[in-house]
């Protein structure tokens, strides 16, 4: 099974700066694919990343000294064409919008490669292509790769490479559990175990706004507000890290425990609409919430069952399938045909977990 991980790098000011040179030639490569492809095709042509591959590689490249500069993987070029071919084959198939130019600090990143040979890995320390030793905070695993992805988030570079793991097969005290995402508790399981919503934005939404205050305040090009930028990056990073955080001690708790997890297919997109809920919805990352779990079930071994978008969890009756309206500031679900009650968030995920009974 194949998947990837991501840690932290331990660098050193000048390998800081070889990163941000790194980064700025894939940045300009892709910039530059990415016009000639649109002069390509207000011309009537057809582009591609191969032919524009082969045209930078021929007759731009030899002429950007700067490129070929001591210490420069020179592989960071044709992985720039992939990841604009790659850009462009989501868009034709409706998965991403049109491809933007890159813009200096803000999605930092490149690929390197050992020309074909795998790139040993393991220890506090790993020897990049050309780049050289590099150290990380933790320690990776013995294995190798075929190629490794350094990116950039605030001021800290971080690499992320795949590699073939062995499933972690678990013993599973539990057959079947439901999962209702909320806003007021971030997941509900049929089990009766509930996992609150610690809603990291909110909290830490007034640093955000001081900090964002006083960057708008520094003037344009000067150190202070170059430090600002990095602090309001770096606070941002963490109230991602601390989400990413959350979801993960939950996903990772249902695949190890669970043989059968089934959620509902939740329309995101539609569901930030609600503008009084869509800073709370947006906070709760059901998305990533799902990402986690599909590769997690691979991993631990479990099924993951996804209901019907237009399934009626919350209205159902979980004691007589009863269907009636339940608006959403109904915490209670009071059954009109029994009388049962139950609390909306237990009663759904408990008619979601009969959805995995054959």
């Amino acid at each position: 099974m194949l998947l990837s991980i991501k840690t932290k790098l331990k660098l050193s000011k000048n390998q800081q700066i070889i990163m941000s040179k790194h980064a700025g030639i894939a940045r300009f490569t892709y910039n530059w694919g990415l016009a000639i492809w649109q002069e390509f095709y207000n011309d009537g042509l057809k582009p591609n990343k191969y032919i524009l591959k082969k045209f930078f590689n021929n007759y731009v490249k030899p002429e950007l000294t700067w490129i070929k500069e001591k210490g420069i993987c020179q592989k960071i070029t044709q992985y720039a064409f992939d990841n604009l071919g790659d850009a462009f084959s989501r868009f034709f198939r409706g998965l991403g919008k049109y491809p933007n130019f890159k813009k200096k600090g803000k999605h930092d990143s490149f690929t390197v490669d050992n020309s074909g040979k795998p790139i040993p890995v393991g220890g506090k320390s790993i020897k990049l292509p050309t780049i050289g030793w590099v150290k990380t905070y933790e320690g990776l695993p013995q294995t190798s790769c075929k190629s490794i992805t350094i990116s950039r988030t605030a001021n800290s570079w971080f690499i992320a490479f795949a590699y073939e793991q062995e499933h972690e097969l678990t013993v599973k005290p539990h057959e079947v559990v439901g999962v209702d995402l909320g806003v007021k508790e971030l997941a509900t399981l049929s089990t009766g175990v509930v996992f609150p919503n610690p809603k990291h934005y909110k909290a830490n939404i007034e640093k955000l706004r001081r900090l964002s205050r006083k960057f708008s305040r520094k003037v344009n090009g000067s150190n202070n507000k170059h430090k600002t930028k990095l602090r309001l990056a770096k606070h941002h990073a963490r109230i991602a890290n601390l989400r990413k955080d959350t979801l993960h001690k939950i996903t990772t708790n249902l695949c190890k425990n669970h043989t059968k997890v089934v959620i509902e297919d939740l329309a995101v997109s539609n569901m930030v609409k609600n503008h009084k809920l869509a800073q709370v919805i947006t906070d709760c990352g059901f998305g990533e919430f799902r990402r986690q779990l599909e590769y997690k079930a691979k991993k631990f071994g479990c099924e993951i069952i996804i209901a019907d978008r237009f399934y009626p969890s919350s209205k159902t009756c979980s004691n007589c399938v009863h269907v009636q309206d339940m608006p959403l500031k109904e915490r209670l679900y009071n059954c009109q045909s029994c009388n049962f009650a139950m609390d909306r968030d237990l009663n759904a995920s408990i008619n979601l977990s009969r959805l995995a009974k054959p």
